[in-house]
């Protein structure tokens, strides 16, 4: 399993009403973005959260929170939380409402089209 399918459901439920709300695929999980911007996601057991880079720093001293690092170098404004940080509701609420504000704060994404690819030049001229 990739990720929690039951804490995607939670976090689904969470975002309720908020407009503009799209899952995808990402980091190994699943990833809500608000206007193409990521807010929240699942993957494993943990909620991914996107805050702004100086909230993400404050955001470390609680229950549950710790830098997320799939490289080996921490994201700054990216924080994982673990399933002690998020197991009340009212706690999943409230990261998930820190994310979407987030998220809502940036310029919508736009939609790109995919470029056609070019032919390849066979250069044995066959």
């Amino acid at each position: 399993m990739a990720y929690d399918e039951e804490l995607a459901e939670r976090v689904r439920t969470a975002m309720g009403p908020v407009p503009g709300v799209t899952e995808i695929k990402m980091f190994g999980g699943i990833c809500f973005t608000v206007g193409g911007n990521m807010a929240v996601g699942v993957n494993a057991d943990n909620l991914m959260v996107r805050l702004a880079p100086d909230d993400g720093d404050q955001a470390l001293s609680e229950p549950g929170a710790r830098p997320m690092d799939f490289t080996g170098r921490p994201m700054r404004g990216f924080l994982f939380v673990g399933p002690d940080g998020y197991a009340a509701d009212h706690a999943l609420d409230r990261w998930v409402s820190r994310g979407v504000a987030f998220a809502s704060s940036l310029p919508p994404k736009l939609k790109t089209t995919p470029k056609a690819k070019r032919p390849s030049k066979n250069k044995t001229g066959s």
